[in-house]
C-alpha cells in the first residue's frame, strides 16, 4: 500500500491533537484505518479515576471546607471584639496619675511596622482536585496516539457545558456525564448530563418548583424555565426549529423535582442527585404534540428521550460535529449523511463518528478550521515531546487565550467558528514565544518542524524557521506557521 504522509498529518492535526514524535509515519500507510482504529478501543474516553473524586464527594469537601473557614472566621471576628472591648476597659481604667496621664502602651507589644508579610492562603480542596482533574484531562489528550475520541469528549463537554465558576463539579461531571456515552447512544449522555447535579446547579432547575406543587405552594415559589430552554434550544432541537414557548413551560414542569440533595442536611449524599416528589409539578404535560402522564420523576425522563431521538435533534447534531471537525459551513451532503446515520442508528453516536471519518468530504486538503487555543496548547507540547505536568501552565495558558477551562462564557459553550478566535491569534504569539524561550534546550525546532508539520510545512515556513536568528525564534515560527494553527 502506497504511503499517505499528507493524509497522515492531516488526520492527526483534524481529527486528533496533532502529531508526536513518529505519529505521521506511524499512520502513513492507512490514515483514515488508523483514526477509525481508535473508536474500537477497550475503555476509549475513559481516564484513570485514582485520586479523582466523584462530583458528590467533591461537593461535600468544599462544602465541609468551606463552612469550616467559616466558622473559624467568625471565631476570630469574636476574639477581636472582645480584645476591643477589652482594651476600650484598659483605656477607661488607665488613669495613673493626678496629671490625668493614661497608662503608656506597653513596648513589648508588636508594633504595626513590624507586623508579619501576609501570609499568601494555601489552595482549597476544591481548586487541587480542580487541578488533578484538568491534569487527568490534559495527560489522556496528550498520550493519545491520535485522539480522536478525546476530541469527541471535548466536543461533547462543551455541547453540554456547565461552569467551573458556579459549581466544583465541573471536572467530575465530565467524567460522569460524558466520557461514559462518548461512543454511546446520544439519549443517554443526554438523560446523564441533564439529570447531572452540575447540569441542575448551572442551569437553575435545582431551585425549579412547580406553582402547583406542595412545594411551590408552601413556599409561594415557580418555575424556573431555563434548563428546559437550553436543553430545547442548545442541547437537541437547536435554535428557531419546532417547538414554542408552550413546549418551553410544559416542559419545564416535567423536570420539577430534579434536584440536588443538601450538603448541610445530607452529609452523606449531599450533592448528588434528588428526585423531590413535592417540588414536582403534578398532571399530565403536552411537549410537541404528544401528551405525557404525571410519571413523577420518569415523565421528564419521558420527553428526553424522545427529544434524544427526534429528526431536527439529528440534524442540528450532525451539523455541529460537520462544523467542528470540517468546516464553519460544512459542506451540506456530510451533514445530510450524518443526520440519516443519526436517525437510523437510534442516536448510536459510535456509527456517527465512523459516517464522518469515512466520508470524502471530511479528507479534503485545505485545513479550515483554527484549533480553539486548549485544542493549540496540547499540539505544542505533543509536537515538543512534553508532558503535562501539573497542569497549570496549560490552565493559565488558556486562560490568557480566551478558553479557560470548563468556564464558558454562555450555555451554549465555547464557539466553533473561526471568527471567534481570529483576534486571539495576534496573542498567541505571545505565548509561543514563551513557550519557545522555556523549551528544553535540546529541543530543536527543525525536528519539531518535521515531528508537527512533515509534508504539511510550507516552504515559506521552512525558510522561516532555517533562517532564524535563535532556537526560540525558529521555534516560535514552527507553533505560529498558519498549518500548525489550523486542522
Amino acid at each position: 500500500m502506497a504511503l499517505d504522509p499528507i493524509g497522515a498529518a492531516l488526520a492527526l492535526h483534524r481529527f486528533g491533537f496533532g502529531p508526536r514524535s513518529g505519529g505521521i509515519a506511524a499512520i502513513a500507510s492507512d490514515p483514515r484505518g488508523a483514526v477509525l482504529a481508535e473508536l474500537d478501543r477497550p475503555n476509549a474516553g475513559q481516564v484513570p479515576t485514582s485520586g479523582l473524586l466523584t462530583s458528590g464527594a467533591v461537593n461535600r469537601v468544599a462544602f465541609e471546607f468551606n463552612a469550616d473557614r467559616q466558622a473559624k472566621e467568625r471565631l476570630e471576628a469574636r476574639r477581636k471584639e472582645a480584645e476591643k472591648v477589652a482594651a476600650a476597659k484598659r483605656a477607661t481604667d488607665g488613669v495613673t496619675s493626678e496629671s490625668g496621664d493614661m497608662e503608656k502602651p506597653s513596648m513589648e507589644r508588636p508594633m504595626e511596622a513590624n507586623a508579619a508579610p501576609p501570609v499568601t492562603p494555601p489552595e482549597t480542596p476544591q481548586v487541587q482536585n480542580f487541578f488533578r482533574e484538568a491534569k487527568a484531562r490534559y495527560d489522556a489528550a496528550i498520550n493519545a496516539d491520535i485522539g480522536f475520541v478525546e476530541r469527541l469528549v471535548w466536543f461533547w463537554s462543551n455541547h453540554f457545558c456547565v461552569n467551573a465558576d458556579g459549581t466544583v463539579m465541573a471536572g467530575a461531571y465530565e467524567r460522569e456525564a460524558v466520557r461514559p456515552h462518548v461512543l454511546g447512544h446520544f439519549a443517554d449522555m443526554l438523560a446523564a448530563a441533564e439529570s447531572h447535579p452540575a447540569m441542575l446547579v448551572y442551569l437553575d432547575n435545582a431551585q425549579s418548583m412547580g406553582p402547583n406543587s406542595v412545594a411551590g405552594i408552601n413556599n409561594n415559589r415557580g418555575l424556573n424555565e431555563n434548563h428546559a430552554r437550553e436543553i430545547l434550544e442548545l442541547h437537541t432541537l437547536g435554535v428557531r426549529t419546532n417547538y414554542s414557548q408552550d413546549d418551553v413551560i410544559s416542559f419545564a414542569k416535567t423536570i420539577t423535582g430534579w434536584t440536588v440533595s443538601p450538603t448541610a442536611t445530607n452529609p452523606e449524599h449531599g450533592g448528588e442527585f434528588l428526585y423531590h416528589p413535592r417540588m414536582h409539578e403534578p398532571g399530565a404535560q403536552t411537549v410537541l404534540d404528544k401528551a405525557y402522564r404525571d410519571t413523577g420523576l420518569a415523565q421528564g425522563r419521558a420527553v428526553l428521550a424522545d427529544l434524544g431521538r427526534h429528526p431536527a435533534t439529528a440534524k442540528h447534531i450532525a451539523t455541529k460535529l460537520a462544523r467542528h471537525f470540517i468546516a464553519d459551513e460544512p459542506p451540506p451532503a456530510l451533514v445530510d449523511r450524518l443526520t440519516k446515520t443519526f436517525i437510523e442508528t437510534d442516536g448510536d453516536l459510535w456509527e456517527v463518528a465512523k459516517t464522518l471519518l469515512r466520508a470524502d468530504e471530511a479528507w479534503l486538503p485545505e485545513q479550515a478550521k483554527i484549533k480553539r487555543p486548549g485544542e493549540w496548547y496540547i499540539a505544542m507540547r505533543r509536537a515538543a515531546g512534553l508532558q503535562a505536568g501539573d497542569g497549570r501552565l496549560i490552565v493559565q495558558g488558556t486562560n490568557r487565550l480566551g478558553e479557560p477551562l470548563w468556564r464558558p462564557p454562555a450555555p451554549i459553550g465555547f464557539s466553533d467558528h473561526n471568527d471567534a478566535w481570529l483576534d486571539g491569534l495576534s496573542h498567541r504569539l505571545d505565548a509561543a514565544n514563551a513557550f519557545a524561550q522555556n523549551a528544553n534546550a535540546r529541543i530543536e525546532p527543525a525536528a519539531v518542524l518535521e515531528t508537527a508539520l512533515g509534508p504539511l510545512a510550507s516552504a515559506e515556513t521552512r525558510q522561516a524557521v532555517a533562517r532564524a536568528d535563535t532556537k526560540a525564534q525558529a521555534m516560535t515560527f514552527v507553533l505560529m506557521a498558519p498549518s500548525f494553527l489550523r486542522r
